[in-house]
């Protein structure tokens, strides 16, 4: 698409306006178009800017039609010009003949970043001095720290500087070429999927979806099998995040195809598959698959093939923590708090991220036991891993404490967390 006029610009105030700002991270294109139309662009003109029919713009302000297909949301972003980060997405090319993006940032989205010195100016090809392998190299030697930093201290701990590397990768990935090219693929199909991850444990699904889809066009250029794979069990994570078994179930299968896969890869794939059984209520299927995932995760990484994945956290304590947490689906709550409680206390202390939605779910296993007094006290402890991670993981699981304890609001134990959580969760919400 040729590069829109300067004239096509939406007003600043526009880009700044708090609605407008949240309408982006959400990606409600009913409301933005509504907007936009107030501000003078009527929607023939979004249609034509847009590479989109008039009637289609019209069923999308209606609530008709929902955009979700990352080339539409491009096309909306490059045709009304909305800088890249309000809507999750990476700078366009528009942008780099302009003064940086407008838009106050918001809170989770790649707007949640001020612009770094080199968004601020765009050097040409031949006045970047950046050394692509040293860049390279420098970047992949950070990632170990970053994901320990984010499995301890969060997702929002390292996520500037995660997205400050994959704007560095995009840009060097402009000119690259043969096997520095492939190189900055590997690496950025990498860094994006952890950013999927990051995204995706502070809730904004859109935006950690948007990276896998970026991580995984990267892996397939690269010819990485191993990370299109991994890849590929990411999004079934996040598809049975949002309690959509069938695509979760696909997807895991899916991951299971790609041939000469390392024990740990395949572990986790089938485990996902397990997890989407679970979801339908299945557990013949689940259980069967959870012990050949437990098999998987116990075997020697010493016979694998190369990979410069780490999978090192898929150990048989994380496939039995998964299974803890299907036994609930699976109707069996008190098998889940045995597991759970053996499980947890193996848990290494860097994992205190996870600790927390673990200690939320055994507290939730506790609720549906009918055991209220410990389900508070577990969910009091993940709640004060979360005011230190803000994991909307962990929220999400003490959301859902909340509501099956609230019976037993009257005792002291569950009414005084129930009291906190409300604290926190409103605390963490502004």
């Amino acid at each position: 698409m040729s590069k829109p006029e300067a004239s096509q610009d939406l007003p600043a105030r526009l880009l700044n306006d708090a609605e407008m700002i949240e309408a982006c991270r959400e990606r409600d294109f009913s409301e933005i178009f509504k907007l936009v139309k107030r501000a003078g662009i009527y929607p023939a003109l979004i249609a034509r800017r847009c590479e989109l029919t008039p009637s289609r713009v019209g069923e999308v302000i209606k609530g008709q039609r929902i955009i979700k297909d990352i080339a539409v949301i491009e096309r909306v972003a490059d045709g009304l010009h909305i800088p890249g980060h309000l809507l999750g997405l990476m700078r366009r090319e528009w942008e780099d003949d302009q003064h940086p993006s407008l838009g106050a940032p918001s809170e989770t989205g790649l707007a949640g970043l001020a612009p770094t010195p080199d968004e601020l100016w765009i050097a040409s090809p031949g006045e970047d001095l950046t050394d692509p392998q040293f860049a390279t190299t420098l970047i992949e030697s950070q990632l170990p720290l970053h994901y320990k930093s984010a499995n301890y201290f969060g997702a929002r701990q390292p996520l500037a500087t995660v997205v400050h590397h994959a704007q560095t990768i995009d840009r060097l990935l402009r000119d690259a070429n043969g096997s520095t090219r492939d190189e900055l693929l590997r690496l950025g199909s990498r860094i994006a999927e952890f950013l999927g991850w990051l995204y995706q444990d502070l809730g904004d699904f859109p935006t950690a979806g948007y990276w896998s889809d970026r991580s995984m066009e990267w892996a397939q250029e690269a010819a990485d099998d191993h990370m299109q794979s991994y890849v590929l069990f990411r999004k079934s994570h996040q598809a049975a995040s949002q309690a959509n078994a069938e695509r979760a179930i696909g997807l895991a299968r899916a991951a299971q195809r790609v041939p000469n896969l390392t024990s740990g890869i395949t572990a986790l794939a089938v485990q996902q598959e397990a997890t989407g059984y679970a979801l339908q209520h299945n557990p013949r299927a689940a259980l069967a698959k959870f012990d050949e995932a437990h098999e998987y995760a116990s075997q020697s990484a010493e016979d694998d093939p190369p990979t410069r994945l780490d999978t090192s956290y898929c150990t048989p304590t994380y496939i039995e923590i998964q299974r803890a947490n299907c036994w609930i689906d699976l109707g069996e709550p008190l098998r889940a708090v045995e597991l759970f409680e053996e499980e947890i206390a193996a848990l290494p202390q860097i994992y205190r991220n996870d600790r927390g939605v673990y200690l939320a779910r055994l507290a939730r296993a506790y609720a549906k036991a009918g055991e209220p007094e410990q389900g508070a006290k577990a969910a009091t402890k993940a709640l004060a891993i979360v005011t230190q991670t803000g994991s909307a993981r962990t929220l999400a699981e003490l959301e859902a404490v909340t509501h099956a304890a609230a019976p037993q609001r009257n005792v002291p134990a569950v009414g005084t967390f129930i009291e906190r959580f409300e604290i926190v969760r409103d605390r963490l919400a502004t």
